[in-house]
């Protein structure tokens, strides 16, 4: 199999960021630095990544976090802010994030070391939908809401058809659903402010179809196994 695939199967990171780190020069094979491509036999081959032998298959961990505001989204960070995975308190595998909330979004994080599943759950090619609730300045009109579900011309990209709906009016603000299948850097934030009706308050509410219902913010669960084949279906991994 490809190094990157053999990389994201292990837990290593998602196929994308284990190219970077193949053209960085950073994983090995049998004692060579690995270059892009590159075919490995598991059963074989030697890969080594940071002085670590990686093994096929590690046992898949996926969790489920519901996100506070005031936590990066990342393994480290320079200016030493908090991270999610200060609240992963008992989780010994190394996952990684399934996309990215930002610092100041709540809601529901998947967390996983299963590199394929990440890889698709992220690309825009399998379309797992992603419904946000935002609190906005002002209420939005018929008008705009039907801006939102034809789409958004940002920074000279349309974004793809998307639900939207007024959720409720309250003190001259409005509570929207958005329901997205792409996944663009702060998206929601740019649709929002395009139409005129920048974010005080945004959460996502649901991953994949997955919730955060039981868990106070800052928790964590195992996804079930149910949980598990359901995403991988949506993803063509079943």
């Amino acid at each position: 199999m490809r190094i990157n695939r053999f990389l994201a199967r292990a837990g290593v990171a998602s196929r994308r960021a284990s190219d970077r780190l193949i053209q960085e020069g950073l994983v090995r094979v049998n004692g060579e630095v690995a270059t892009p491509g590159v075919k490995v036999d598991p059963l074989v081959d030697e890969v080594v990544y940071q002085g670590r032998v990686i093994q096929d298959g590690e046992p898949g961990t996926y969790l489920i976090l519901n996100k506070p505001p005031g936590y990066l989204v990342s393994a480290g960070d320079p200016h030493h802010r908090r991270t999610v995975f200060e609240l992963l308190k008992g989780v010994t595998a190394r996952v990684f994030p399934v996309g990215r909330l930002d610092l100041d979004t709540w809601g529901v994080l998947l967390l996983t070391n299963d590199g394929d599943l990440n890889f698709r759950l992220t690309h825009p090619r399998y379309g797992v939908e992603k419904v946000y609730h935002a609190r906005v300045r002002g209420i939005p009109h018929a008008e705009t809401l039907r801006r939102l579900r034809e789409g958004v011309l940002l920074e000279g990209v349309q974004t793809a058809p998307a639900a939207a709906r007024l959720v409720q009016e309250k003190d001259g603000n409005g509570w929207i659903e958005l329901v997205l299948h792409e996944g663009r850097k702060r998206q929601v934030k740019q649709m929002l402010a395009a139409v005129g009706h920048p974010i005080r308050r945004l959460e996502r509410i649901s991953f994949g179809g997955l919730t955060a219902t039981g868990l106070k913010p800052g928790c964590w669960r195992h996804l079930t196994t149910g949980e598990i084949q359901n995403l991988r279906h949506q993803v063509g991994l079943s």
